[in-house]
């Protein structure tokens, strides 16, 4: 057992070291990435975790991915694109919280909200990223006004495009879980999407008005994500 634990801290500092190492995350959100990575792999296994690697790895070529346009445009993230604790908490609390709750009963539902809290996150981190560089006019969500890119609540045809491609490609994790793969791919997929615009919603309501940041906006979407999948998963099953 403490082999196992050992190893599961080596694999989850490893995770932390690289996302500082590559400039994806300072000093305090790699320490939050090691600490978050533990507590998914101790608690989920293998899978849930290496949905999060690949959430990290493509949030990091996504941000990265003509960055120097995302700035002239005004639309590139804070701090050349390195995120701190907060968004780490942002993006994977949610999904650490549905993990406990599978862990103790052991039921495909949360398995569900699991992967749907991390495809919101993932789906969000490109449509985000990339929809500012091949969007063209993007809308604001809640009238379909014009908006700049990288506005609060705007979306567009490319970013809800990377935002399908971006949940299902962390729906595939879970197939391996359970015995339901057609039902958890549409469920994680479907609730990854409907949460990634509501990140979009929330964005263009309550972070515009001061209410929310990026980081607790990123939360909500998720945790709604994740409820909205383990209720298809639950609804279709």
């Amino acid at each position: 057992m403490l082999e196992r634990i050992a190893m599961d801290v080596a694999v989850a500092a490893g995770l932390g070291f690289g996302s500082y190492h590559f400039k994806a995350l300072d000093a305090k959100g790699a320490v939050a990435a090691t600490a978050l990575g533990l507590v998914v792999i101790e608690l989920g296994g293998l899978y849930p975790f290496l949905a999060m690697v690949t959430f990290v790895i493509l949030g990091v070529l996504a941000t990265k991915y003509r960055f120097r346009e995302k700035t002239q445009l005004g639309a590139a993230q804070d701090k050349n694109g390195i995120r701190s604790w907060g968004n780490v908490l942002g993006n994977g609390l949610a999904a650490a919280i549905f993990l406990i709750f599978e862990h103790f009963s052991n039921m495909d539902v949360f398995w569900a909200a699991v992967f749907a809290a991390i495809a919101t996150a993932n789906g969000d981190t490109l449509a985000s990223e990339l929809g500012k560089v091949f969007g063209k006019s993007p809308k604001l969500i809640t009238n379909l006004k014009p908006a700049k890119p990288g506005t609060n609540g705007a979306v567009s045809w490319a970013g809800e495009l990377f935002a399908f491609a971006g949940a299902l490609a962390i729906a595939l994790f879970a197939l391996p879980l359970t015995a339901e793969k057609a039902t958890m791919l549409l469920a994680v997929t479907l609730g990854g999407f409907i949460g990634v615009n509501i990140d979009s919603l929330i964005g263009a309501t309550l972070e515009n008005e001061g209410i929310t940041d990026n980081n607790s906006t990123n939360f909500l979407a998720s945790l709604m994500g994740g409820f909205i999948g383990a209720g298809l998963f639950y609804a279709l099953a």
